[in-house]
């Protein structure tokens, strides 16, 4: 069978890798020149390590708790699994190689314009702007803005802060040889916000870089073409990290495979309550933290990846 990946992002490589194990022949197309995501900040649960094994020697550091500054108090949540830093595109370019090894063709420079033939099925991880999608008339996915840059201030702390804003938040994460801020949130409203902050803090970023954050359910009921990753619009509401979910989906969809719709279902099931649970989580906390604060609790853990 003849497997098409549209994406060598790190869903699109995982799934590359793994169908290859099993003796699928499996063809990734890549629009950019090499392997490697860069705007991203790469904050991944342990749980990275349950998926790629070999990603425990990109860890730089490790980061056990989050301090999330309201306007008139400052709440800890704490992990139950670990957060690890690793720079997400020596990420993809470690799982790229286990692709490869497996047997996977990787063509770069190869953008698509239409859904690919001659292939017995094919698996859309283009990213939040999928033309997979697209071509399937599938509605866009809401979308947040994420922007990141650096400051060379050596940080080895094992915690984060955050800064909520409407919609989204600004962060600080400890990445050894520097120090990171970031902030997600409107499209139209993350850079200004986010230079306000800069401004007010006295801080002057290095290597910025920006990239759109997709949040939705966006899985054809289809047999021969389907979609995971930031292409399906699956991401964390309160964080919009998409790596575990995708990584979660990808599990699915290899459990599955070849049946799309099977996994369609069971993605649906896995996620649906998920999503709805979250959403409403994260506008509680914010209402109660911009507004009746001392109703939050100093103090609490979550799971990492799924509120519950």
């Amino acid at each position: 069978m003849k497997i098409a990946i549209i994406g060598g992002g790190i869903i699109g490589l995982y799934l590359s890798w793994k169908l290859s194990k099993i003796g699928f022949k499996v063809t990734v197309f890549e629009k950019k020149g090499e392997i490697g995501k860069e705007a991203c900040s790469g904050l991944f649960s342990k749980r990275i390590l349950e998926f790629i094994p070999e990603s425990e020697k990109l860890i730089q550091n490790e980061i056990r708790f989050v301090l999330i500054h309201f306007p008139k108090k400052t709440i800890t949540i704490s992990f139950s699994k670990s957060f690890l830093v690793i720079n997400h595109s020596l990420l993809d370019k470690l799982t790229a190689d286990l692709a490869k090894k497996a047997g996977a063709e990787i063509v770069l420079n190869h953008p698509i314009n239409s859904i690919p033939q001659s292939f017995d099925k094919v698996i859309g991880c283009d990213g939040p702007r999928s033309i997979v999608r697209e071509k399937l008339n599938l509605p866009e996915p809401n979308y947040r803005l994420g922007i990141l840059g650096f400051i060379a201030e050596e940080n080895n702390s094992d915690f984060v802060e955050a800064w909520p804003v409407k919609n989204g938040f600004i962060w600080k994460i400890p990445r050894g040889q520097k120090t990171e801020y970031g902030i997600i949130s409107d499209p139209k409203k993350a850079k200004i916000l986010f230079q306000e902050f800069l401004k007010k803090h006295n801080l002057k970023i290095e290597d910025q870089k920006t990239g759109l954050i997709p949040l939705g359910f966006l899985i054809p009921s289809n047999f021969l073409i389907t979609l995971c990753g930031d292409a399906s619009g699956l991401t964390k509401p309160w964080s919009g990290g998409g790596v575990i979910w995708g990584l979660s989906a990808a599990k699915i969809l290899l459990k599955n495979f070849p049946d799309f719709l099977k996994y369609r279902n069971e993605v649906k099931r896995f996620f649906f309550l998920k999503i709805i649970f979250s959403k409403i989580a994260v506008k509680l906390v914010y209402f109660l933290g911009f507004n009746i604060p001392w109703l939050l609790p100093e103090k609490r853990e979550i799971e990492s990846d799924f509120l519950f």
